[in-house]
């Protein structure tokens, strides 16, 4: 669904008719993503944003859904390109609602990607206040010791400022100076894993995301797909402030 008028966003859900929501706005009681919105001309994107009057979440009309998939090499997370490439969201259906990924992988990155159109959860758990789990499976070739993944831990400078995970660990040998680790961060910066590898020397020939927030991927097989339960949906929602929705 693309972008509506904020006011009629408004209306639809039952807040307010639109004329009562246009006061709604100009008033400042209405937050999009936790930013006060005043002009009557605002738009929001129902699927991605977080759309709260008076503190509290708007309710939405269309049923809420929660797709966890296990994210192939060689896929998009975005919805259109131009290049024709091949995109997650053509390997899972819609659902009868419109999808979105919640953060993204990189196009030759893999593992554990959550889609939904819970446009609040997604705001929460991609949000950088709420410090929200990510663990990566990392296959680095370089020298690895002790003193390498203690830097990681102790943090290093990157082009957008200092930057550290919250814990490394060595997980196995994978021959011809290749090793795989186990990252933990609590960060969501633009190809993080692999400027922090190669701000300490090593090269990452293969990134799997293996869990996020208290999702796990578990032995869902590459290219695969699930829905989440009730209750991995609740857990969730209670990893931090965000509270449940209307159809959760």
């Amino acid at each position: 669904m693309p972008p509506v008028r904020l006011h009629k966003l408004l209306a639809e859900a039952g807040v307010a008719s639109r004329r009562a929501a246009e006061r709604l706005i100009v008033a400042g009681r209405v937050r999009v993503n936790g930013v006060p919105v005043i002009e009557l001309g605002a738009h929001a994107d129902p699927a991605r944003d977080r759309v709260e009057v008076d503190g509290r979440p708007i309710p939405s009309a269309e049923p809420k859904r929660y797709v966890l998939l296990h994210k192939p090499r060689g896929f998009l997370t975005t919805r259109e390109d131009p290049r024709g490439r091949p995109r997650v969201f053509d390997l899972v259906p819609e659902l009868g609602v419109r999808l979105h990924s919640v953060g993204r992988l990189d196009f030759d990155a893999e593992g554990l990607l959550l889609l939904t159109n819970d446009g609040a959860l997604t705001y929460h758990l991609t949000h950088p206040r709420h410090g929200v789990r990510r663990v990566y499976h990392v296959l680095v070739e370089g020298r690895l010791d002790p003193d390498v993944l203690a830097a990681l831990a102790r943090g290093v400078v990157l082009e957008d400022g200092p930057a550290r995970v919250d814990q490394a660990r060595r997980l196995r040998g994978a021959g011809a100076g290749l090793h795989w680790i186990e990252l933990s961060l609590s960060e969501g910066r633009y190809r993080e894993v692999k400027r922090l590898c190669r701000a300490v020397g090593l090269g990452v020939q293969r990134l799997r995301r293996v869990a996020f927030g208290s999702l796990e991927l578990g032995e869902l097989p590459s290219g695969q797909w699930r829905e989440l339960t009730p209750v991995e949906v609740e857990r969730l929602v209670a990893g931090g402030s965000h509270p449940p929705g209307p159809g959760r």
